[in-house]
């Protein structure tokens, strides 16, 4: 597996692969958008933070994006396939952003709060459940208010 920086040619890929697994928050969201991401968001997403892709030779398996706001790191969008999940993709992925942080000492994620697939995931890595995750949210998040009501932030200190 390899993972590098995403480039404009890999967007198509990107969105695909957003898309497929965020398929299965209809389970615990009670409902399903037509996408999570078309290409236009994943392009503006683009342009304030950097994504990364984990590739099994030519296919996108999964990806994150790293994003500096203030004082923190943050880690967006986590998706990977549904058939490469449990594989160490995620964690892979997980591991080499926080390599990449430079310049802050936290690093802030977040997730709804009954994603318990991304919940362990962040809990097995050292990551604790932010003291007050609304506050965090609004701070360092632009998501709309029903979403920021059924999510929570995980923190980690690094360095």
């Amino acid at each position: 597996m390899e993972i590098r920086r995403l480039v404009p040619d890999d967007a198509e890929a990107a969105v695909e692969v957003i898309n497929t697994a965020a398929a299965w928050y209809a389970e615990f969201l009670g409902e399903l958008h037509e996408s999570e991401m078309d290409l236009d968001e994943w392009r503006a997403e683009a342009g304030r933070m950097q994504w990364y892709g984990a590739f099994d030779g030519v296919q996108l398996l999964g990806l994150m994006g790293l994003e500096y706001i203030d004082d923190v790191a943050l880690f967006r969008h986590a998706y990977v396939l549904p058939e490469h999940q449990r594989s160490g993709v995620g964690v892979a992925l997980g591991a080499h952003l926080e390599a990449e942080v430079a310049g802050v000492d936290r690093i802030v994620v977040g997730t709804y709060r009954a994603n318990y697939k991304a919940r362990q995931i962040l809990e097995k890595g050292g990551y604790v459940e932010s003291p007050d995750p609304e506050s965090v949210l609004r701070r360092y998040y632009d998501i709309p208010e029903d979403r920021l009501q059924t999510s929570l932030t995980y923190e980690k200190t690094i360095r």
